[in-house]
């Protein structure tokens, strides 16, 4: 039933750990020029913006497979930066480790990315003589138009895209593994399509697919633009080793939500397909701050973003 469905997603990790975000809201100033709440920091900077992020691994994560931790954090922040329409500049890392052996394991699966993904590692921070393993790195891209989380509108069409060419990790089942074995250069291309998306104005709305899975995605791109959505669960395309709810639970690794004006959705599509990729309609976006899930048989209401924030930060 969709009310179990619904109550198992309202309970999971991935979408209550976004909450956690609105701590750092209450101590941010609402006068701001950069808007807050984005996937990146976008900082005007001449005829475009630079584009700063950051992401912290799990500590789980790290302590279980610190090379997959360090590939993961390049991976993520590139992610971030591709999101909004931006090239990925270099990446800093941060680098605690409880020696030099288990530093070697981090540093080898953030250099694999680099490589991988075209992305520099400039400069950091390192630890060897922590009592604990952590890491954390940040990103510096450029673009010269956006695509944000502020720029939804009623009757936008959401458009998932993603790269079913995947599996899930052999140790992490909630991350569906499209990269580490990809072609560096069929992955640069596949990202490589949102910047073109947003340079040639087809598409100025949109976030990544982080770990709050599709649903916790699509809440954090419809509070920060002040508006609702029907989703529509039975058009979301899914691994065919995968139910949906653990889909909807995911990680994709390649994987976007954006927010189409309907005159653009065929060829943003077509763009998608090109490359290999799976793109849909899944959803239309509305007026009322609600998130409503529906089915072939049902429709409920996921989330009151009116009487419930997710993470904070909105218009």
């Amino acid at each position: 039933m969709l009310s179990d469905l619904i109550s198992e997603l309202q309970d999971s990790l991935s979408i209550l750990n976004k909450q956690d975000i609105q701590i750092a809201s209450r101590y941010f100033p609402d006068n701001t020029s950069i808007l807050l709440g984005d996937d990146c920091a976008a900082i005007p900077d001449g005829e475009g913006y630079l584009l700063l992020a950051a992401e912290g691994m799990s500590p789980s994560l790290v302590e279980k497979n610190p090379w997959f931790a360090g590939w993961c954090s390049v991976l993520v922040n590139v992610s971030d930066i591709y999101a909004m329409g931006g090239r990925p500049l270099a990446v800093v890392d941060t680098l605690w480790s409880q020696s030099e052996q288990s530093a070697q394991l981090f540093w080898e699966g953030m250099i694999a990315a680099s490589k991988t993904l075209n992305v520099p590692i400039v400069g950091g921070h390192t630890n060897c003589h922590s009592p604990y393993d952590a890491l954390g790195v940040a990103i510096l891209g450029r673009a010269t138009h956006l695509i944000s989380s502020f720029q939804a509108q009623p009757e936008d069409v959401l458009m998932f895209v993603t790269d079913l060419e995947g599996k899930p990790h052999p140790q992490f089942s909630y991350c569906w593994d499209t990269a580490t074995e990809a072609s560096p250069d069929q992955l640069q291309n596949k990202l490589n399509l949102l910047p073109e998306l947003a340079e040639k104005r087809l598409c100025d709305a949109g976030k990544d697919v982080s770990m709050g899975g599709i649903v916790g995605t699509a809440l954090m791109l419809l509070e920060t633009s002040g508006c609702g959505a029907i989703l529509d669960l039975d058009a979301i395309p899914c691994p065919p080793t995968l139910s949906l709810k653990q889909w909807l639970l995911s990680f994709p690794s390649y994987g976007f939500l954006l927010s189409i004006r309907p005159h653009h959705v065929n060829e943003v599509q077509s763009r998608f397909q090109s490359q290999g990729l799976t793109s849909a309609v899944v959803g239309t976006v509305i007026r009322h701050s609600v998130l409503k899930l529906k089915s072939k048989t049902e429709s409920l209401v996921f989330w009151d973003l009116e009487n419930k924030s997710l993470t904070g930060f909105k218009k």
